[in-house]
């Protein structure tokens, strides 16, 4: 997985996790203020296992983070087309 990739698919865990706070804004009470949000998407072993690469240099630097294990988002269908059999 190159780094386009890997940023591709964090960005789409992102969102995901930014529905998710709009939706439940007391989850971001447990973020505290300056730390690094790592997502892990349970689904998603190749994205899961870079970004706990990740986790571990920021821990190894010193930096705090909080770590939020999820789903990674379904692709949404653009549009279906019918036709009669």
């Amino acid at each position: 997985m190159n780094e386009d990739e890997i940023r591709e698919r964090n960005m789409a865990l992102l969102g995901e996790f930014m529905r998710y706070a709009f939706e439940h804004p007391d989850v971001l009470d447990g973020i505290p203020k300056g730390a690094h949000l790592v997502l892990l998407p349970e689904d998603d072993e190749h994205l899961k296992e870079e970004n706990l690469r990740a986790l571990a240099r920021l821990r190894a630097q010193g930096d705090r983070a909080v770590v939020v294990r999820m789903l990674a988002p379904k692709p949404v269908i653009k549009g279906i087309e019918l036709a009669p059999a």
